[in-house]
């Protein structure tokens, strides 16, 4: 079987943006029931060190955005990072999702030896596009996903491993 850069990328984005979606409602959905402002949920962190989850959301939302465009050898969109409530988070992943999905298949096959270089406040880092896929972008979307599923979990929210596979297609 083979599977083209197009379809290892843009659809995994997708669903983990939808899925994301989902679980940040669930959670804003308990905290509500349990008399928990459910904006205060975007303060949560592991651990005092590490970004709290309004952070988390948008770091997702970033590592699927641009992860298309620089496949589709476009220039990445901004978003500031001004959200301060859940359905500020909402219209970010909505308008992630939407830019993700207006992105041309015929724009990333064929990007799989394409140069992608980045530059992190400790270096350079360079890319082929399959390997920038394959080990930065999909590796931090799901970092980011998973850490918002754990702080949300943490605080009590009804969420069950399906929750993050399947999003709003979870049985039940």
């Amino acid at each position: 079987m083979t599977i083209s850069l197009y379809q290892a990328s843009v659809p995994a984005f997708e669903r983990a943006l939808r899925n994301l979606r989902h679980v940040l409602g669930k959670g804003a959905a308990h905290a509500s029931e349990h008399g928990v402002e459910p904006d205060s949920l975007l303060q949560l962190r592991v651990i005092d060190d590490m970004l709290p989850l309004s952070r988390q959301v948008q770091i997702a939302c970033d590592m699927a955005k641009n992860g298309a465009a620089r496949l589709a050898g476009m220039e990445p969109p901004v978003m500031a990072d001004e959200e301060a409530t859940i359905e500020q988070l909402y219209a970010r992943i909505d308008r992630t999702l939407e830019f993700v999905r207006g992105i041309d298949a015929a724009s990333i096959d064929g990007a799989e030896g394409r140069e992608i270089v980045l530059n992190m406040r400790s270096g350079e880092m360079r890319f082929n596009g399959q390997d920038y896929l394959t080990t930065f972008v999909l590796p931090n979307l799901y970092f980011h996903a998973t850490t918002t599923y754990l702080l949300l979990r943490r605080e009590g929210a009804p969420l069950g491993k399906i929750d993050f596979i399947a999003g709003p297609d979870a049985p039940g």
